[in-house]
């Protein structure tokens, strides 16, 4: 069972280590935060994500590609929140400019967000549980729990091991490396939502 755990692990670390919405939120977060309390920022963010793969492995992707109405509300809805995300990344990125810096987040406030960028995204929904769902169709009935088990202890190392470098290496970068960060940050975000509007628009033309 040990070659379906590491497939588990390389199919996840190849889907998980591309830039998004959850690698960037856990990038700023160990810039712009002490590492014990950016390391449970960042266990949140693997809560909500171990979250999302296990609705994928329930087939909720075939639920959303069946209904049209369902996949377009879900564009319309999750474009418009990511694209104002990626406002708000690029409001604190002008404040910090200006030398008005943000206060940090609450971590109530670091729980929300990252649920928020875990379920806001609706093409990664629908494309993880499309995707996994195939995946698990494909695997014997033993096969099921260690290629969970590799996808969740890949993503587990990703996103600690990200937060573990960033933080260790901080110090040492500009001080404006961060403000740069997240301009580009919230621009990639803004674009991207945008793009989920437009691909809706489509759908309805």
């Amino acid at each position: 069972m040990f070659n379906i755990y590491l497939r588990g692990m390389l199919i996840s670390i190849a889907l998980v280590s591309s830039i998004g919405m959850q690698n960037l939120f856990v990038f700023n977060t160990a810039m712009s935060n002490r590492l014990r309390r950016a390391l449970l920022i960042t266990t949140f963010v693997w809560i909500a994500d171990t979250t999302l793969t296990l609705i994928a492995f329930l087939g909720v992707g075939a639920i959303i590609t069946r209904y049209a109405w369902l996949k377009l509300a879900i564009l319309l809805l999750g474009g418009g929140v990511v694209t104002w995300m990626g406002y708000g990344i690029l409001r604190g990125a002008s404040q910090t400019a200006i030398g008005n810096d943000r206060r940090h987040m609450s971590l109530r406030e670091a729980n929300a967000y990252a649920w928020t960028v875990a379920f806001a995204n609706p093409q990664a929904i629908i494309d993880t549980s499309v995707s996994f769902g195939a995946m698990r169709s494909t695997l014997a009935q033993g096969e099921v729990v260690p290629f969970l088990l590799g996808i969740l202890s890949s993503t587990l190392l990703w996103f600690f091991g990200v937060t573990l470098i960033i933080g260790g290496l901080k110090n040492r970068l500009p001080r404006k490396f961060l403000l740069w960060v997240n301009i580009v940050s919230g621009l990639i975000v803004m674009v991207y939502g945008v793009s989920l509007i437009g691909h809706a628009i489509s759908l309805l033309l």
